[in-house]
C-alpha cells in the first residue's frame, strides 16, 4: 500500500463517497494511466472524488499523512502534473457535470468535466464558450492556464468568460471566488494555474454559437515560407468572426483528406468561421486561399460546433508518447519562417506537429492587468509537439521538440502559455510566462497557499511574508 497505514486507508475508504484504490489493487493501472503515454508515475494513492466533501476529506487525508498532493481533471496535462511518485492524486474525474443556464446565458460546469461534455450540454441551447480544441481534455486543467481555441478570436480566452469558481482550499475552506467576492482569487485563478485551490465548479458565460463554418486548406511543405508569410498578414486582418490555426503536419490517412496525399508532409490551417453559414460568405472569406499556391486540398463544409471540436479525438487517442514546448509570438518574422520551413520537412514522426493559435482579437479587449494571462499583446500561441505511439521514439520526440523550440526562441516574446510548458523547463520559464504579473501572483498565493501546499503544477512559490 506504498507506505499508508492500513487502518487510515480504511478510514478514509469509510469517509469517501468517491473511491481510492493504491498500487496492486484492481483498477490501479488504469487509474494511473495519463493521457501522455510518456509519463510513468505510481502514486501511493488514486482518490476520487464526487462532491466537494470528498474533495475536502483527501485534502485532510493528504495534510495528516503528508503525501504530496496533485489534483487531476481531465488528465491531459503535457508534463503529467496530476501524479506525482508516491504521492496522492485527488482525481475529480467523477466530477463531470453541466448546468446551462440559457436564459442567463451561462454554464456552471464540474471540476472534472471535459470539453465535449460542456460542449454537448451548451450547443443543446445554440451556446458555446471558448475553450480548446479536442473534446476530451479537461476543463480545469485548460482554463485556470488561460484557455484558447476555435473561438478565440471571436469571444476571447476561456478565462475572459470565467465569471466564477467554488475552490477548496488548502486549510479545508470551500470559496467562491467572483467579482465580489474574492476577486483576487478569481484574478489568480484566470491563468496562474493550479496553484490556489481544488476547483470544484466553474460558471462561464456563454454566446451564440450553432453551426460553424469548417475548413481545412493543407499546402506541400515546400510552400511552407510562402504560406505563413501569407498568412502571418491575412489572418490578423480578417474579421474575428473567423479563426484559423496554423499547423505543419503528415495528412493523416482518412477522410476528409483524398487519398492521394495521405501520408504527405505538409502546412496548413484549420479554419472555423461564426458568421452567418447560410450563404456563401464563409466560402468569401477563404477566396485568400489561393494567394500563396493553389493549395493541394481545400476543403469546407457547415458543422455543428460539437463536430468539429471532436475532430481530431480518434486522430490523438489517449496513451500516445507526447512531448511539447511553446512560445508566445508577436509576428512571424522571417527568421521564424525559416525555421518553420526547417523542422516541418523533418517531421519526426507521422502524428508530430506544430500549431500556431491565433489569440488576438476579442483576446485584446480585456485590460492587460485584469487577468494573471500576461500576453495580451500576442498574435500567436505556439506549441512543438513530438506525438507518436511507440515508446521506443520518446528520445526522438524530445530532441526534435527541443531542438525546434531552442531555434524559435530568439523570434518569440520570452514567455510561452502556461499550459504548453513541458517539465523540467525551471522557474525562470515560469516567471517569464507571467511577465510582471509574477509577483502579485505569488502574493495571492501566499494568502491561499501560504504553506505551498498545492505545488505539484507550474509552481509560483508564495511570496516571503
Amino acid at each position: 500500500m506504498g507506505g499508508i497505514n492500513e487502518q487510515a486507508l480504511g478510514g478514509l475508504r469509510e469517509a469517501l463517497r468517491g473511491s481510492a484504490v493504491v498500487p496492486g489493487e484492481p483498477g490501479y493501472e488504469e487509474a494511473r494511466a495519463a493521457y501522455n503515454g510518456m509519463i510513468d508515475r505510481r502514486p501511493a494513492l488514486i482518490a476520487g472524488c464526487v462532491d466537494v466533501t470528498d474533495v475536502r476529506t483527501v485534502l485532510n487525508f493528504a495534510h495528516d499523512t503528508g503525501l504530496e498532493l496533485a489534483v487531476r481533471g481531465g488528465g491531459h496535462s503535457g508534463p503529467g502534473l496530476c501524479l506525482v511518485d508516491d504521492g496522492l492524486t485527488l482525481d475529480l474525474s467523477p466530477m463531470r457535470w453541466v448546468d446551462v443556464d440559457p436564459a442567463a446565458g451561462t454554464a456552471r460546469v464540474g471540476g472534472g468535466t471535459q470539453l465535449g461534455d460542456l460542449d454537448h450540454a451548451t450547443h443543446g441551447f445554440g451556446l458555446a464558450t471558448p475553450a480548446g480544441i479536442m473534446s476530451t481534455t479537461g476543463v480545469g486543467g485548460l482554463t485556470l492556464g488561460g484557455g484558447h481555441g476555435h473561438l478565440t478570436r471571436r469571444y476571447g480566452l476561456t478565462i475572459d468568460n470565467l465569471l466564477s469558481a467554488d475552490v477548496v482550499l488548502a486549510d479545508g475552506s470551500y470559496v467562491t471566488a467572483s467579482e465580489t467576492d474574492h476577486p483576487d482569487l478569481l484574478w489568480a485563478l484566470r491563468g496562474g494555474g493550479g496553484n490556489y485551490g481544488v476547483v470544484t465548479s466553474f460558471t462561464f458565460r456563454l454566446h451564440p454559437v450553432d453551426t460553424v463554418g469548417v475548413g481545412v486548406t493543407v499546402w506541400p511543405v515546400d510552400r511552407t515560407r510562402e504560406v505563413l508569410q501569407w498568412y502571418r498578414e491575412f489572418l490578423p486582418a480578417a474579421p474575428t468572426e473567423l479563426n484559423g490555426f496554423f499547423a505543419l503536419l503528415t495528412v493523416p490517412p482518412g477522410p476528409p483528406f483524398p487519398e492521394p496525399i495521405h501520408g504527405q508532409k505538409m502546412c496548413g490551417v484549420v479554419w472555423c468561421y461564426t458568421g452567418d453559414v447560410t450563404g456563401d460568405a464563409f466560402d468569401r472569406a477563404l477566396t485568400a486561399v489561393q494567394a500563396p499556391g493553389p493549395p493541394a486540398f481545400h476543403f469546407t463544409a457547415p458543422m455543428p460546433y460539437p463536430a468539429l471540436q471532436s475532430m481530431f479525438d480518434a486522430l490523438m487517442p489517449k496513451g500516445l508518447q507526447w512531448y511539447w514546448r511553446g512560445d508566445f509570438f508577436d509576428e512571424i518574422s522571417d527568421g521564424a519562417v525559416a525555421v518553420h520551413e526547417k523542422y516541418g520537412e523533418n517531421l519526426p514522426t507521422d502524428l508530430s506537429t506544430m500549431h500556431l493559435y491565433p489569440v488576438d482579437g476579442a483576446t485584446r479587449e480585456i485590460g492587460p492587468d485584469d487577468t494573471a494571462w500576461a500576453y495580451r499583446d500576442a498574435t500567436w500561441s505556439g506549441v512543438f509537439a513530438g506525438i507518436d505511439p511507440d515508446p521506443a521514439n520518446a528520445g526522438l520526440l524530445r530532441q526534435w521538440c527541443v531542438d525546434y523550440w531552442t531555434e524559435m526562441h530568439p523570434h518569440s516574446m520570452g514567455g510561452g502559455y502556461i499550459n504548453f510548458l513541458g517539465e523540467q523547463e525551471g522557474a525562470d520559464r515560469v516567471q517569464g510566462t507571467y511577465r510582471g504579473h509574477y509577483d502579485r501572483l505569488a502574493a495571492v498565493k501566499r494568502t491561499y497557499d501560504p504553506e505551498n501546499f498545492f505545488r505539484a503544477n507550474q509552481n509560483i512559490p508564495p511570496a516571503p511574508a
